[in-house]
């Protein structure tokens, strides 16, 4: 705002209370009350908080007197008033009749339409506050539609017709929440000796007691734990516990109000309970945490206040984005301005200057009305691209057993002691005796003879420098495509994000999807938006399913562990996905004992799988797996010539697409069609694998596949026994085994389960399986199980964003891998080790994406000499996008050097610079299938087939160091060594390649960055 602008006007007297009211409005949904916030959006909003604000006093709101041109003035309002008074006492004096002056009801007129005018302008302003009030809830707007009326407000659901419609609050809205459970948070006070780092955590609230069940499903408040460790001392920090649930009825007294008033109160005791205790436990952080970090509003506020208020905000931040807010704010204003704007009665009795107010009113009301709504769908767009933006590959690393790593760089690995003690700790190599046929046995350092003799101990390149993580992966690549020979894809991130950015890599390639999501019970840790438990559920499921289901291949298919409390819902959720591709649903019984709990009339011994085909006909087409018990796939016919297909054949009515009719040997037409074209029903035909009946009208026999259990039936059961497949409690044992802890990890799925799942969904073909709700890593580990029995390619991919990913699921992925069969953490035998590759890679968050974000000021100019018109389409829509476009986090910078390419992030409280690995990310915005990765000469070449098909040459290059001229003359003397085809070349920075063409050649060179640029922010799904 420039410094000309004009003082803001004040509203007319009677609208002064609602002129405030909709300017505290303003200020929460605009996220300008939270001034000492530093995180996320709120610190970009901080950082133009006072120009905002002065343009909705002094430039926004005041359009509203502008919009009632006629209004009358307060002075002229004066006089009206005075000589009505002086017309009325001239009248007395002469004891004429008043009420029937006709001078008299003429300036009555005057001055009730006066009257009326400012009133008009406070409806105006209520009116605004009404519409946006009616849709903000605790930071989201909730897509309530509603018509107004008296009683309570009817409700309107968007409806297409369907003959079934399953409607929740947020289904228009993606869920953000992607910390697991509640982000960390940890300060440093104190300085030199005196400094200690505080930690706050979230422990688990015990609904059972104090009356917090009766409260569920309420508003939930952060509170510090009732017990004596809810301030303690663990390995030097102070810890301070929280728990996150609703308040008990005697907590709510103490404690009055709502929202963030509540909590506030809440925060001031927990603030007095923690300095109460830290005078026990270290009171030498008294003085620090007291110490004085005021604000205007509480200058008295302290600096344990201050990271108290910033935790429990950041822990209720960011729930949901609203997918297009912008158009739906813009239809519900419309429908306002129908039914609560425009009033009736006006029309009715309206008489013209009745009428004139009233489509003044209106007007004014949609004029305002649409320029904060631009407002906001600037604000909710904005971190609608933060959150599609597909995130950077942050780390890049493998685990790789020895059998494939060259025995050149055998030396290198014996001297890596980090290496050493990860082997030590996972499979006991010190245990190890030099009799037992490993070579001299362990030895400390290793011996390289060791190494030769245990081929599949896993080494992981985190313990290693760059350079021989890049000779690993050269001499891999001379082993064959890199991407072939990977077994295993593990991802660190929220899942939703980590999905994203596998669709074009891995769209439509995956065979199997198995998840098992947080079943939204009040024991599972799953996060939600006050009062919306089931409806923030749903949106968490029905957006992660969409992007998932695009994986798929199209005889793919879709399987979920869910309880009773989410059977019902899922189901609808799916079916509207996957239309009408139902399989069935499995009855498991995960308990090998009856529950001995007299308070329920039905003991839960059950879950259920929901099956799903993406495409039900080319899975009958493709043909089922077998359920093999005993590991081993066998023709349940015993026919010699492999398995049968199930169902290959669909109702038609002749020939229909890449369908053959079928004839019989008569040269009948029968109405059903043979799926998988003429050449194969031919072939199948003369190998007598089609039988007809006698009479020539028969059809193809069916063939399908069953458990070796089952007596009697053609394809599996839905009822799946815990013998067969395992159950909860020996999951857990089983996992408790390999890795040598108790309870390492809350309700593990067992194996034999998930084996059952992926034999079903296909053969031991390298298809791939994908569980983007990994856990423990049961599905990783009954893909490595299955290949081990059988010799199989299968591949998997597991996504999981917690802790455990680094302390239970990596693990344990390294010991299944070395042996099957674990007790206490230690190998039973060191004989059936299966060779691995496991790519593992961390992504950027959500969170970091906000953290990482840079203000630079606009340009004067802009703001100073431009049309007023077009400075306030410029703030109402396009500030923030212009304003941050230079963040690295949104690829503001070039990449000079993109082995050095940095994000600024928060880690445990403390913002750093975290390394990008720019060429692992690009490689999956192409969807590149990577087949070589080597380093010539300081260029780093990856090599492979893009998402379309094409061969990819991408050379990466430190710009500081080799210019133009010099990238010319290094491929001049690589090209080579590169593949003898390719059909596109991509560098960083700007680059003369093509100029390099030699005759006959076709392909062409492209810069990476304006490729990169579009291929993150590429929105293809809302």
């Amino acid at each position: 705002m420039n410094d000309s602008a004009p003082p803001p006007m004040a509203p007319a007297p009677g609208s002064s209370r609602n002129f405030e009211r909709l300017k505290e409005l303003l200020r929460e949904m605009f996220q300008l009350d939270r001034g000492d916030l530093d995180f996320g959006l709120y610190r970009i909003m901080n950082v133009k908080a006072g120009e905002i604000e002065a343009f909705l006093e002094c430039d926004l709101l005041p359009q509203v007197k502008e919009v009632l041109k006629a209004q009358i003035s307060d002075e002229d309002r004066e006089k009206i008033e005075t000589r009505l008074d002086s017309t009325i006492k001239q009248l007395k004096a002469l004891e004429a009749p008043v009420e029937e002056n006709a001078r008299v009801l003429q300036l009555r007129r005057h001055l009730a339409g006066a009257k009326a005018d400012a009133n008009n302008e406070a409806d105006v302003y209520s009116h605004l506050a009404n519409f946006f009030a009616r849709y903000y809830n605790d930071g989201d707007f909730m897509s309530l539609r509603r018509y107004s009326g008296g009683g309570n407000p009817t409700y309107l659901i968007p409806y297409d017709g369907e003959e079934v419609k399953l409607h929740w609050a947020n289904s228009d809205q993606h869920y953000v929440k992607t910390t697991e459970n509640y982000a960390s948070y940890a300060f440093m006070t104190g300085e030199g000796d005196a400094a200690v780092r505080v930690r706050f955590e979230v422990a688990a609230a015990d609904n059972e007691k104090d009356n917090i069940k009766e409260a569920n499903g309420k508003q939930r408040r952060f509170v510090l734990t009732a017990d004596a460790q809810a301030v303690a001392v663990d390995d030097g920090d102070l810890v301070v516990r929280f728990e996150h649930r609703p308040l008990t009825e005697n907590e709510k007294k103490e404690w009055p109000g709502n929202g963030v008033t509540q909590q506030g109160r809440i925060n001031e005791t927990t603030t007095t309970r923690i300095l109460a205790a830290v005078e026990t436990l270290i009171p030498k952080l008294r003085f620090p945490l007291a110490t004085a970090a005021p604000t205007d509003a509480d200058p008295e506020r302290t600096l344990l206040a201050k990271h108290v208020e910033r935790y429990t905000t950041k822990n209720s931040f960011d729930y949901f984005i609203h997918k297009d807010l912008g158009g739906f704010l813009r239809s519900e204003l419309d429908l306002y301005i129908k039914t609560d704007v425009l009033n009736l009665t006006d029309l009715a009795l309206g008489d013209e200057d009745r009428l004139r107010r009233a489509l003044a009113r209106m007007r004014a009301v949609r004029h305002v009305a649409e320029k904060i709504i631009d407002f906001l769908a600037q604000l909710e767009d904005f971190q609608k691209r933060l959150w599609l933006k597909k995130k950077f590959v942050l780390e890049t690393q493998c685990c790789v057993t020895l059998d494939r790593i060259p025995e050149a760089l055998y030396s290198k690995v014996a001297a890596n002691e980090a290496q050493r003690q990860e082997w030590v700790a996972l499979f006991a190599i010190d245990e190890i005796a030099g009799d037992s046929g490993n070579g001299d046995g362990y030895s400390h350092p290793l011996d390289i003879a060791f190494l030769k003799a245990n081929p599949y101990l896993v080494l992981d390149t985190r313990y290693f420098d760059a350079d021989f993580k890049n000779q690993v992966l050269a001499a891999l690549s001379e082993a064959g495509p890199l991407d072939e020979q990977t077994d295993g894809l593990l991802i660190h991130s929220e899942n939703f994000q980590a999905l994203n950015l596998l669709q074009a890599r891995y769209g439509e390639q995956v065979q199997c999807i198995y998840i098992d999501p947080p079943y939204n019970t009040e024991n599972d840790g799953f996060i939600y938006k006050d009062r919306y438990k089931q409806s923030s559920w749903l949106t968490m499921m029905a957006s992660r399913l969409e992007y998932s289901i695009r994986l798929l291949v199209s005889s793919g298919t879709f399987f979920s562990s869910i309880d009773h409390n989410q059977l019902s819902s899922f189901k609808q959720i799916l079916d509207k996905i996957l239309e009408e591709n139902f399989e069935g649903v499995i009855a498991w019984r995960r308990r090998h004992n009856q529950p001995n709990d007299r308070t329920k009339m039905i003991g839960m011994v059950s879950e259920y799988l929901l099956a799903y085909a993406k495409d039900s006909m080319a899975l009958r087409s493709r043909g089922v797996g077998k359920i093999d018990l005993t590991g081993i796939y066998s023709n349940p016919d015993d026919d010699p010539r492999g398995d049968w297909a199930s169902k290959p054949w669909k109702v038609g009515s002749g020939q229909s697409g890449t369908h053959y009719s079928i004839k019989t040997p008569s040269g009948r037409l029968l109405t059903e069609e043979w799926m998988g074209g003429e050449d194969t029903y031919l072939e199948l035909l003369k190998d007598n694998r089609i039988i007809f009946p006698s009479n020539g009208n028969g059809m193809p026999r069916k063939k399908y596949f069953k458990s070796e259990r089952e007596e009697e039936g053609q394809c599996a059961t839905n009822w799946w026994t815990h013998d067969q497949f395992g159950h909860n409690a020996g999951a857990s044992k089983d996992l408790n085994d390999i890795l040598g802890t108790k309870n390492a990890f809350n309700s593990p799925k067992p194996t034999e389960l998930v084996r059952g799942v992926l034999q079903i969904s296909g053969r031991s073909s390298p298809k791939v399986s994908l569980d983007f709700f990994a856990g423990s890593g049961t599905t990783g580990h009954a893909v490595i199980n299955l290949n081990r029995e059988d010799g199989g390619k299968r591949k998997y991919i597991l996504v999981e964003m917690g802790d455990h990913f680094d302390t239970v699921m990596l693990p344990r992925l390294k010991k299944v891998a070395y042996a099957p069969d674990w007790k206490e953490g230690r190998p039973v035998s060191r004989d059936k080790g299966v060779s691995q590759l496991i790519k593992y890679v961390r992504l950027e968050s959500y969170e970091d994406t906000l953290d990482g974000l840079i203000v630079t000021a606009p340009d004067d100019d802009l703001l100073a000499d431009n049309d007023p018109a077009l400075v306030e389409d410029y703030r109402l829509r396009y500030a923030l996008g212009v304003e941050t476009a230079n963040s690295p986090c949104l690829l503001g910078d070039q990449f000079a050097d993109p082995f050095a390419y940095t994000l600024s992030v928060v880690r445990d409280g403390t913002r750093r610079e975290i390394s990008a690995d720019l060429p692992e990310t690009f490689s999956y915005l192409l969807g590149l299938r990577v087949e070589s990765r080597r380093e010539f000469d300081g260029v780093l070449v990856i090599a492979g087939k893009d998402s379309q098909g094409r061969h990819c040459l991408i050379l990466w290059r430190n710009l500081k160091t080799m210019d133009n001229s010099a990238l010319n003359d290094w491929f001049a003397v690589n090209r080579a060594k590169f593949p003898d085809e390719f059909d596109l070349v991509y560098t960083n920075g700007d680059q003369t390649l093509n100029a390099m063409r030699q005759q006959g050649e076709t392909w062409t060179a492209e810069t990476i960055e304006p490729l990169f640029r579009q291929l993150m922010f590429e929105e293809d799904m809302q």
